[in-house]
């Protein structure tokens, strides 16, 4: 394998690649990015079993060939390298990276020993921008589960119905909800379940004007776009119905400014317990009173006026998942609505032209 590269393209190359690859492995080959010359460019490839990133970068190429090289070496080595081309050869198992009056010569393996990439047919896929796919991951997957105890929770669900696209995740505490409306395609309804890993790597590589093809082979999910792809193996199993869990009838509605709310819930939050980050919000009309008591540190209140009409309501929230949500509430004003102070609050963004977006928090018992 022979070919020239500029250090732009194969830094661009290696960066999109390499975070694909785990920090730990007992697998050595895992460590290594796989290099695929052929005469219309490079395919760069990396995975860690679950979730592998493919990218094709221009360079010229004199001697096709295959390889696998280590991944973060030649990616350190790249971004010190001085903007001029790149000849990169190999001599058996070895690669050779020439670059000025640079030098380096790094150990490879041979390209059989690199797992074989999931092989999906994009003919039979669907087409999604990358404004709508970015904004459900954005939305929902800071909700998932990290206890292994529920690996079906560890995942995000994915709706696709035609004409409308959803993402929902949960860890049994807290739940984020967001759709978009799509053109109708008329392919028939499906769900996934993917891991956010891999979503995050869609999220990282594609852009809002990036038009993605998403296809699924069996137990695998490809996403691609002009010379990117990514493959995720799927979480195997049926989602909880979440719909059940989602109060209908919280008719104790509160209006308040985001901003403010998550700055005197931070406030709260520095003098919470360290255990269960509980904070107490008490609603009276006009008004939402914040109070924390943590015995062996201290106590703290604060008040703050809010759209809120009806009965006087106390209810305990997680400060930690109560701030995550606000956080990623796509409004200036949200909107609280409660029934009781053992049930499930909701939170959604206010206004004319919210989006379809909602997140759940379930409260904490308050002890007096």
């Amino acid at each position: 394998m022979n070919f020239t590269i500029t250090r732009q393209n194969l830094h661009k190359g290696l960066a999109a690649v390499s975070a694909s690859i785990p920090s730990k492995t007992t697998l050595p080959v895992l460590s290594n990015i796989l290099f695929e010359a052929s005469e219309d460019g490079v395919w760069m490839s990396g995975t860690d079993l679950d979730v592998a990133v493919r990218v094709k970068v221009l360079a010229d190429v004199k001697t096709p060939g295959s390889l696998t090289a280590p991944g973060k070496k030649l990616q350190e080595i790249t971004r010190e390298l001085p903007d001029q081309p790149v000849e990169i050869t190999t001599r058996g198992d070895q690669i050779e990276l020439i670059c000025g009056a640079s030098q380096f010569k790094l150990n490879g393996l041979p390209a059989d020993e690199f797992p074989t990439l999931a092989e999906v047919d994009f003919s039979e896929g669907i087409s999604v921008t990358g404004k709508d796919l970015n904004a459900l991951i954005h939305h929902t997957s800071f909700a998932v589960s990290t206890e292994e105890s529920r690996p079906i929770l560890n995942g995000v669900l994915w709706e696709l119905r035609d004409g409308e696209m959803k993402m929902v995740a949960t860890n049994g505490h807290r739940l984020a909800r967001m759709s978009v409306k799509v053109e109708a395609t008329g392919t028939t309804s499906a769900d996934f379940i993917v891991p956010p890993a891999a979503l995050t790597q869609v999220q990282r590589l594609f852009q809002d004007e990036d038009q993605l093809e998403v296809a699924r082979s069996g137990n695998h999910l490809g996403f691609r776009a002009d010379n990117t792809e990514i493959y995720t193996r799927l979480i195997e199993g049926s989602y909880p119905n979440y719909e059940q869990v989602i109060p209908k009838d919280n008719d104790k509605l509160a209006f308040i400014e985001k901003k403010a709310l998550a700055s005197a819930v931070r406030r709260m939050a520095v003098v919470a317990s360290d255990q269960t980050h509980r904070i107490r919000m008490r609603f009276e009309p006009g008004r939402v009173h914040l109070s924390v008591l943590t015995p062996d540190l201290g106590e703290g209140h604060d008040e703050m006026e809010v759209g809120y009409e009806g009965e006087e309501l106390e209810i305990g929230f997680n400060a930690n998942y109560l701030l995550e949500v606000l956080r990623h509430i796509p409004s200036e004003e949200v909107k609280l609505a409660f029934r009781a102070p053992e049930r499930a609050a909701t939170i959604e963004p206010a206004g004319e032209d919210a989006a379809d977006y909602l997140c759940l928090v379930m409260p904490l018992r308050l002890i007096d």
